[in-house]
This record gives C-alpha cells, structure tokens and sequence, in this order.
C-alpha cells in the first residue's frame, strides 16, 4: 500500500529545515535569498518585502537563473508552508543548493504577525495577453514586464534611429518615451524612418511619432519635444529619464549630451550610422566611459560625412535601432551584458560584427570628476561645442 500525500509530506519535512517567519525577517537582513513559489495571483495579491519570485509550477526550470549560487542561503515559501518543502526538497535533493529552509506557516502566518507586506502593482488581463511572450521569459516575467511599464526613455530624434526603436520599445511596453525632434516629415525620410508615412508628410515628426505609438501600444505615454535640444533647454528635458537614446547626426550635440547625462548620471545608448556601416556603444557615467573618452576631439570632417551627403542604407539605421533598443530594455530589467565599455561595429555589406574595448580616461575633462565634485551653478554651463568642434577641423 503507498503512502498518503500527507504522509510523503510529513517525511519530507522530516528531512529539510523549518524556519519561523520572526527568524526570516532577521534572515533578509543578513543577506538570505527569500524565494516566492507561490503562483502569479497569489504573488499580486501581495508578498514578503525583497522576496523574488519563482512559481511552484517552473521551479525547476527558473530557480537556476534566479539564484545560481547553490551556495546561497535560500529562504522558500508558500502560502502554508507544503508547497515550499517540496520545493525545498528539490533544491536539496535534485539540484545540490546546500542551504535552504522552508518558512513555517508560510505567508499566512507573516501575515497573521502583523508583519510588513508589499502589494505590487499588477498587470491588467489585456496586459498580460498582449505581454504574453514577455511573461514566459525568467529574465522578464511579470515583475521585469512592471518595471518596463514604469520606465522613462527619452529618444532623441524620431529620424532613421529614432523610429525603429520607439517602434520596438513601445510595443515592449516602455511607459513613457520622450521625443526630441524639431523636424517635419519629409519624402526623403521615408525610406528609413518608418514611424512615419506618405500621408504625413510635412507633419511635425514628434506629432507623427505619437499617432503611430499610440496605434501600436496605448500603454504608452508620449512626451513631445518640438524643439532642438541644446545648451538652453538640454537640462529641462533629460531630468526624469532612466535612459537616453541617441540618435542625434551632429557632434555638437552629442559633446552636450555627454555633459548633461554625465552630470545627471543617466545611461545613453549610442548609436551611428553612414552607408553601409553602424556603430553602437553605451555610455552608462561612472561604471564605464563616456563619449568623451571614445573621442577626445571631433574627427575631421572627410572622415565624419553626414547620412545626407554621403547616403545610407534604408535598412540598416533599422538593424542599429533595434540594437539600441534591446540594450535600453537591457538597462532597465538589470539582465545581461549591456554594451558598456564596448564598441560595437556593424558593416552590413559584409555581414560582420567586431567589437573593440573602450577605456575611461583618467584625464577626460567630464567623466574624470567625482559627481558631488561638480557644484549646482555648474549643472547648466557648458561649453560652446560649436566652436570646439568648428576648431578640431
């Protein structure tokens, strides 16, 4: 005669560690990984503070990427305390972790001690349909999916980089995307800049942006800048942002951006492009360098034409935007290895990518100084990059 579930059950918490909930709350403090294998709805309806999330029904396939160090002190727990000792079992048993415990009475009893408890925000039902693929991915998930949903991104440019990207990011579920853009939309865009389209032409491109975001995603708030960006109005439109995106075609303006998202300390993800070739790097202040560390002074200009002199392939600001944005949604779930301190570099005709390091530079005029260096009337002066750009050529 087999034994009764209650009977296995009672076996198994034989052979792993019981912890109360007063025990776990001190654990948390010194560094314990608290681990939630409860399901999706019992998870919104709220958890314990800090604790990650890991269903009961993919343990086993995400527990590994969640907590690789199976050396690691794991703290597991359900809403009873049975699921989390099966659970426990398995990372004992199956997957070698060598200190893991299994809460007493699960969140029930957290709960009934009057303990601290955090409702997330959750996903609508229309949400996770259409962010359904997003769901099933550990590196995303729901909590990954919130965190895009919440995030600021400001693109600067709705042209050839600007349009795949917040293409691609808005159907990601990017909350807010901020354009900068003065233009209209003009016949010769619409080979490459394919937010936008024949009826919209001599439309302001900010305008023309928002129409086909909000079709895409009505998730997706949009914040217009009709305007130029520069040393007047840079630091009233960058405050706010988790990441920049650049997709601006002059030096001048990439030399004040760097200033502002240095001094502000926010990502940039960088990206060029002129025939047949792109190149794409980010620019993450004091974790790697800055775009004045890549170029110290402008290259002359025969070796820095403009898209509009020398031409560019339709495509291919299409293939560097997608990469600028699959690197900001990098930035902002915290996965992966963002391009920081890399160059990446892209020749379309050839089908080949190479990457080259790049090095802060202990003497760069921007990066070099510690942040609290840099006081409040500093924020907002900069240098005439026109001239200095003027004067490297």
């Amino acid at each position: 005669m087999s034994p009764s579930g209650t009977e296995v059950l009672r076996n198994i918490k034989t052979r792993i560690d019981e912890v109360d909930p007063a025990v776990v709350r001190e654990q948390v403090q010194n560094g314990a990984v608290v681990i939630d294998v409860r399901e999706p709805d019992e998870w919104g309806a709220g958890h314990i503070p800090g604790a990650r999330h890991v269903p009961k029904s993919f343990f086993e396939s995400r527990i590994e990427g969640t907590v690789p160090d199976r050396d690691a002190h794991v703290i597991l727990y359900c809403a009873s305390g049975n699921r989390s000792a099966w659970a426990a079992r398995t990372l004992i048993d199956d997957l070698g972790y060598a200190q893991v415990e299994s809460m007493t009475g699960g969140f029930t009893l957290w709960k009934d001690r009057g303990y601290e408890v955090k409702i997330p925000k959750t996903l609508t039902p229309e949400q996770r349909e259409r962010y359904s693929r997003h769901l099933l991915l550990p590196e995303v998930g729901a909590e990954g999916q919130l965190k895009l949903l919440e995030a600021k991104v400001l693109l600067l440019g709705a042209g050839g980089l600007g349009s795949p990207a917040a293409l691609y990011l808005a159907a990601a579920g990017v909350g807010t995307l901020g354009i900068v853009d003065n233009d209209t939309v003009d016949v010769s865009n619409l080979q490459r800049q394919v937010i936008h389209n024949s009826e919209r032409v001599g439309v302001s491109k900010v305008d023309s942006a928002e129409q086909t975001i909000t079709e895409l995603n009505p998730d997706v708030k949009v914040q217009k800048y009709p305007v130029r960006l520069g040393p007047d109005n840079v630091m009233d439109i960058l405050p706010g942002y988790d990441v920049v995106v650049d997709g601006l075609d002059n030096f001048p303006t990439r030399y004040l951006l760097n200033d502002a998202s240095v001094r502000l300390q926010i990502p940039v993800v960088s990206a060029a492009i002129l025939g047949f070739e792109g190149q794409l790097s980010v620019f993450k202040p004091y974790e790697g360098p800055c775009y004045r560390c890549l170029f110290p002074v402008p290259p002359p200009a025969e070796l820095a034409p403009s898209c509009g002199a020398n031409g560019v392939l339709g495509v291919l600001p299409g293939t560097m935007g997608l990469l600028q944005a699959t690197e900001v949604i990098k930035l902002i779930l915290g996965e992966g290895d963002p391009l920081i301190g890399r160059l990446l570099m892209y020749d379309a005709l050839a089908a080949t990518a190479s990457e080259v390091r790049v090095r802060r530079d202990p003497d760069c005029p921007i990066c070099s100084r510690d942040p609290e260096e840099i006081s409040d009337e500093e924020l907002g002066v900069f240098p005439d990059y026109e001239a200095f750009c003027a004067g490297a050529h």
